[in-house]
């Protein structure tokens, strides 16, 4: 447990000001995220170097296909999250402290997971030769604390820091993520608020705007959507969903990621190939210039040049093979075309 960085007191209580939630949180109870509690008026992280899980994984899973292909990532994750996807793939993980008491919550946490503290987490990442470290499977907002304190030593170690989120963080902490963040992938789950009120227990504007500062800020970004069959997969809003993203920069990977039933929504059938190829093709006719489809074997996994097509790199169940890009200089060893990315390390 340890003290929470963003937050400040108020009259009865503390505020959070991690993510745009902004709660309220009397003595002895718990944030939406079901692990940042007021204990003494005072804000605590529970999950502060407390992952409950810990693994390597191929860059590419995240999924970031234009950051370092081929590289691995030190991921990581703990309970909690801001959100309450319906249809959460890790909602043992996001969902499974929600509703507990403080003295519940802090048992359960202590239970499964184990201590990790930042500097052991840049020392297993250095010895176990990977360049990466990803804060991922829950929210990492939720542990913004311990995220930010292991970025910063892992930034002065000379390794990269990435994010998988749902980008609801507040502007306090935005100021921190693109001093030590070098790339995110943001799930832009749907461009109708009602989707995001409904479904997430969120709004859809923040992470617009959030999204909108990181790009200004240049972070490299990629955006996922998870199709789901009759919630955000009619035409229209998948031409909203590729229209923003082109306007904002056609440069901005979006991967276009197949629906299987989770959690609450188990009545939903996995969304159709035919939709996938559907969504794939807008993005293309809203000039975006690489679009991926995820949780779908195809070629569609692959990038090519924007310019004359060819194959810059070959991905096969994250088995990756540069072809004809050039890593140095980023672009397309036929044409010369500049390929948006970060390559390499350097």
């Amino acid at each position: 447990m340890e003290k929470a960085y963003f937050f400040r007191k108020e009259e009865k209580g503390v505020k959070c000001t991690a993510c745009r939630h902004s709660c309220f949180i009397k003595e002895g109870m718990l944030g939406i995220c079901g692990v940042r509690a007021n204990i003494n008026n005072e804000l605590y992280s529970l999950v502060y170097a407390k992952p409950l899980a810990v693994a390597i994984d191929p860059i590419e899973k995240k999924p970031l296909f234009h950051f370092i292909p081929g590289s691995k990532a030190l991921s990581i994750g703990t309970f909690g999250c801001n959100f309450r996807c319906l249809f959460c793939q890790n909602y043992d993980m996001s969902q499974g402290v929600k509703g507990k008491s403080l003295e519940e919550t802090r048992r359960m946490i202590n239970n499964y997971s184990k201590r990790l503290e930042p500097e052991q987490v840049v020392d297993l990442a250095i010895m176990s030769n990977i360049e990466v470290i990803a804060y991922t499977y829950n929210e990492p907002t939720v542990f913004a604390e311990y995220f930010l304190d292991t970025a910063r030593i892992a930034k002065k170690n000379g390794l990269k820091n990435i994010l998988v989120s749902n980008g609801y963080y507040s502007e306090e902490l935005l100021k921190e993520i693109i001093k030590v963040i070098d790339a995110i992938n943001i799930d832009l789950k749907s461009m109708n608020p009602e989707f995001y009120k409904r479904i997430v227990g969120a709004q859809l504007q923040p992470v617009l705007e959030n999204i909108e500062y990181l790009k200004k800020h240049g972070v490299w970004l990629e955006l996922t959507t998870l199709i789901i069959p009759g919630e955000n997969d009619s035409r229209e809003e998948l031409s909203k969903i590729a229209g923003w993203i082109s306007n904002l920069d056609p440069d901005i990977p979006w991967h276009i990621s197949r629906f299987f039933p989770y959690y609450k929504m188990m009545d939903k059938q996995p969304t159709p190939p035919d939709k996938l190829i559907e969504a794939y093709n807008i993005g293309k006719e809203k000039g975006l210039k690489y679009v991926y489809l995820g949780n779908y074997p195809s070629d569609k996994e692959n990038t090519y040049c924007p310019n004359c097509g060819t194959l810059l790199i070959k991905r096969q169940f994250y088995h990756t093979t540069i072809v004809d890009l050039d890593i140095e200089k980023g672009e397309c060893k036929k044409c010369g075309e500049k390929i948006s990315g970060v390559w390499n390390m350097d």
